[in-house]
């Protein structure tokens, strides 16, 4: 007999939420400030995001329930509704999917991964250092940390720890695996969080960002994490070279490694070389468009035109890239029911009901304190995107009401929601790909972790803020 596709598991999983959802839609004591409209949007999101943590169906079929409801229970028309997939943030994140697509296809970013260990691969923190410049040279183009730390990255670590006998299970693991998986973690989320292309929660707090009239670019992303962010990277491969050593820490094989490696790609092909160039152009754009008036949308559109022109990728690439139309689903439709909690004022009664809780606090201390508060209660999410979702917006309209300066508390916020991706082995799509390598336990996992989680709130927070006010952003 066929195994059902429901179980008991199934069940609990998909009951809870629309508990949940029923409880909040028909709580008694609905506040005088917020619309019967606003409190009905709430009991649909908070069941969403929590069907979303519970798994009972993936996160797009989810989201398209939750929109169903929004339009039959009457919170939203279906014109609103449907305008959500309109926004220029989630077509800027599904086409830089379509440029890592190219990336990963031609081989280039493998290529320059290979020429950096080459370079820098002689000793075991080099090899992280060379892993680092991996991460930042194709960072802005792949979309998904998960793609580049699976697709790109951990093949590669894995031939090195392989050169070297170090292996998951066999009581090898310290000799280096263990050590470049966990540097290779820390190193993406640094990287994820310096770039609004990196990954699809940079895009999502950009498009909430802007229900408050806060416009986050391109540009002031980089620009804001600039510093705090290099200052990570560099720190990174020292501080876990001393709190969780290599048993290998000199590592003279892996450049000749490496050179074969790229030997046996052959030469550049005539589509890598396209694709560098491509690449180059996006990022020189990205960069200045705000002095020539291209957005950053307009950039990706002109890359993958030119992509799709020379045939480095074909129409197929692009109807095939599931995990582009899978975001544009669910990151369209959490979007909009977070922007319409602002717009139908439940956002609003929270912050200044939350402001007025604080009374007599400095925004200073208010804003420490939602700092720590989102990173820390990422424990208990096992997505970004939820995450970002059900507290950014809350958060920022908090911060704002306390007098922190807008773009300031948009960004340092956005920044705390990528950063505390580095807490446990299931905070984001790569921590589960890394630790179910094997090379590193549990109990080892979450003490690194907590232990390099105090650092980046020092960098990010103290000198991140200070970096901030220099630029001025603050």
């Amino acid at each position: 007999m066929a195994e059902s596709k429901f179980n008991r598991q199934f069940f609990i999983n998909l009951s809870i939420p629309i508990l949940i959802g029923i409880i909040i839609w028909f709580f008694p004591w609905r506040p005088a400030e917020v619309p019967v409209e606003g409190w009905h949007m709430l009991a649909i999101f908070i069941a969403t995001i929590l069907a979303i943590i519970l798994k009972p169906l993936p996160m797009g079929a989810v989201a398209i329930i939750g929109l169903t409801i929004t339009i039959v229970m009457g919170p939203l028309s279906t014109e609103t509704a449907l305008d959500a997939f309109s926004g220029t943030s989630v077509w800027l994140i599904v086409l830089a999917f379509f440029l890592s697509k190219g990336i990963i296809k031609t081989g280039l970013g493998t290529r320059i991964a290979y020429i950096l260990i080459e370079i820098f691969g002689k000793k075991t923190l080099g090899l992280v250092y060379a892993i680092s410049g991996v991460n930042i040279v194709v960072g802005p183009a792949i979309p998904s940390s998960t793609a580049r730390t699976g697709g790109v990255m951990l093949p590669i670590v894995q031939g090195l720890a392989d050169t070297y006998d170090s292996r998951p299970h066999d009581g090898t693991r310290k000799k280096i695996g263990a050590f470049l998986i966990t540097c290779l973690y820390h190193v993406d989320t640094i990287v994820a969080t310096m770039f609004l292309t990196a990954g699809a929660t940079k895009p999502l707090a950009q498009e909430l960002a802007a229900g408050f009239g806060i416009e986050i670019t391109w540009m002031n992303w980089f620009l804001g994490a600039l510093a705090p962010g290099l200052i990570s990277l560099i720190l990174i491969p020292l501080i876990l070279f001393k709190i969780y050593p290599p048993e290998i820490k000199e590592t003279p094989g892996a450049p000749e490694w490496a050179e074969g490696k790229r030997k046996e790609m052959g030469p550049m092909t005539f589509d890598e070389k396209n694709m560098t160039w491509i690449f180059v152009l996006a990022i020189v754009l990205w960069v200045s468009g705000q002095f020539i008036d291209l957005s950053a949308v307009t950039v990706a559109l002109i890359a993958v035109s030119l992509l799709l022109l020379l045939k480095i990728l074909e129409w197929n690439d692009i109807t095939q890239e599931k995990g582009a139309w899978n975001t544009l689903i669910w990151f369209a439709i959490l979007v909009m029911m977070a922007g319409q909690l602002n717009e139908l004022g439940f956002i609003p009664w929270f912050s200044d009901a939350i402001a007025t809780a604080v009374t007599g606090w400095s925004w200073i201390a208010i804003f420490i304190t939602l700092c720590l508060a989102f990173f820390y209660t990422h424990y208990f999410f096992a997505s970004l995107t939820a995450h970002v979702t059900a507290m950014y917006p809350a958060f920022l309209g908090v911060a704002l009401a306390s007098g922190a300066p807008p773009l300031y508390a948009a960004l340092m916020l956005a920044y705390i929601t990528n950063i505390c991706g580095s807490t446990t082995h299931y905070a984001s799509g790569p921590a589960a790909v890394l630790f179910g390598e094997g090379y590193v336990t549990q109990n080892e996992w979450w003490r690194i972790c907590f232990i390099m989680g105090i650092i980046y709130l020092f960098i990010w927070l103290v000198v991140g803020s200070g970096w901030l006010s220099l630029i001025g952003f603050m």
